[in-house]
């Protein structure tokens, strides 16, 4: 569990640096040490949800809410990532999907990395019902693995020219929270044992502590295009190690 712990502080320091909640390399370390199945996405989930609050709030308060923005994606990803969550699958299955998420997951922040500035783009408009749409298929699958889906939508928008930078991180940040939250409320409809739900403490305070310092490098040190490579390279590596595991 020590060594778990510490891969979770490193995690959600690399994650929430760039406005991420890290839940989809959570499932690969824990599936990795073998932790009980079952249990694994709503402990990505309250990891993520721990992670990106302090995020969220941040964004908010600097004045960078865009609802017009944000809310037709939650539309589409709210329902269907309470539906995904609700949904019993193999370990054989999930572990196929969580290889492909993640290794997508990496080359999108790698295309992210050559994002843009408020000053260089013109923003692209698109209809709603795409946007409920892209929404609809992001929370499907984040709901069935346990992330919060922000890790596709922040390149997604970033590549549609959707919005400017700091508008489209806080939507990621917010789509992450509220995806995790309606994820958490899927997942326990399931048959889930709370007394080893709690025994995995350790983990929810490390990503506590690594989510307080990510937003500090976030701010103070690095900068996101730094980070971006750094935590793209996890997501690829962890991915590779995922696809050996398939690997018969």
């Amino acid at each position: 569990m020590i060594i778990l712990s510490i891969f979770f502080l490193i995690t959600s320091i690399l994650y929430s640096s760039v406005g991420f909640g890290g839940g989809s390399t959570y499932l690969a370390l824990m599936l990795i040490w073998e932790i009980p199945f079952y249990i694994l996405p709503i402990l990505a989930l309250c990891c993520n949800i721990i992670v990106v609050s302090g995020n969220s709030i941040n964004y908010v308060r600097s004045g960078n809410l865009n609802l017009n923005l944000l809310v037709p994606y939650l539309i589409g990803s709210i329902p269907f990532a309470f539906f995904g969550a609700s949904i019993s699958i193999s370990k054989e299955l999930f572990e196929i999907i969580l290889f492909i998420i993640l290794f997508m997951a990496g080359i999108l922040l790698l295309i992210k990395n050559k994002s843009y500035s408020d000053d260089q783009i013109k923003i692209n408009s698109f209809p709603k019902a795409v946007s409920i749409f892209i929404g609809s298929v992001i929370g499907f699958f984040s709901g069935i693995v346990g992330i919060g889906g922000g890790i596709f939508l922040s390149p997604i928008l970033f590549l549609m020219k959707a919005g400017y930078p700091r508008h489209i991180a806080t939507a990621a940040s917010l789509f992450i929270l509220i995806n995790s939250i309606f994820g958490v409320a899927g997942q326990l409809t399931k048959n889930i044992v709370f007394d080893e739900f709690l025994n995995y403490w350790p983990l929810f305070l490390c990503v506590l502590i690594g989510g307080q310092i990510g937003n500090l490098l976030n701010i103070k040190f690095l900068s996101n295009k730094t980070l971006t490579i750094i935590t793209s390279m996890l997501v690829i590596f962890v991915s590779i190690r995922m696809g050996i595991r398939l690997i018969p």
